[in-house]
């Protein structure tokens, strides 16, 4: 009797036991970013959050006063008050600095996650991508616009440019490397061991633009 009941308690203590939990396939595709891109997202979104905030400062100074002149207006080519008269500078209606403030703040947040060890689903790094994408692309067609429309520069703006830049080739750098991107094997190497030639590139040839769009002020 007894090793009956010993025997019949076997099945009844396995069928109790849990079964071992599965991981959700949004939890297997989690990342995080490293220190050193989350430095980079901090700081390029502090750098992008300054310069948003001070030609937010001087835009409603102007709105004011529309005989204010800007600290960062210099000379004919460097006047970042030209370029906050214009009416690109306001293309969604309400002054564009504004919409960096949102943005870049948004970034910031990433980054202070990632420095705390936070780790991202891959809709959350494929979103963020997304609005780098925008921003880029946003900032490439002020670029054009303050180059051959407007004929002028604002040292503001062209930290905002910068920050904005190196944001979207570093998240799409990760988003590559850890597969949330589909990109060729050697694309992935090259990326994980050669990024900072992508936004070396694309700065330089910004630079190039503006050195031959204003060359004979730049050499006088």
């Amino acid at each position: 009797m007894r090793a009956a009941a010993t025997t019949g308690r076997v099945p009844v203590q396995a069928s109790a036991a849990r079964p071992a939990a599965v991981p959700r396939p949004d939890d297997s595709r989690a990342a995080g970013g490293g220190r050193g891109l989350a430095l980079l997202l901090v700081l390029t979104a502090a750098a992008g959050l300054l310069a948003s905030w001070v030609i937010t400062l001087d835009k409603f100074k102007l709105l004011a006063d529309p005989d204010y002149v800007p600290g960062c207006s210099m000379n004919p080519v460097v006047s970042c008050g030209s370029i906050m008269k214009s009416e690109q500078a306001a293309v969604f209606g309400f002054p564009n600095p504004m919409l960096g403030l949102a943005a870049y703040g948004v970034v910031l947040c990433a980054g202070v996650g990632l420095l705390a060890g936070a780790r991202f689903p891959r809709w959350y790094w494929l979103t963020l991508n997304a609005g780098t994408v925008f921003g880029v692309v946003f900032c490439t067609w002020l670029q054009f616009q303050s180059l051959y429309r407007i004929h002028a520069l604002c040292l503001w703006c062209c930290l905002a440019w910068a920050a904005t830049l190196l944001m979207f080739w570093y998240v799409t750098s990760h988003n590559v490397r850890q597969g949330f991107l589909p990109a060729p094997t050697w694309l992935r190497t090259f990326m994980n061991e050669f990024t900072w030639v992508f936004p070396v590139l694309h700065s330089g040839v910004i630079g190039m633009l503006i050195l031959t769009r204003w060359w004979d002020f730049w050499m006088s």
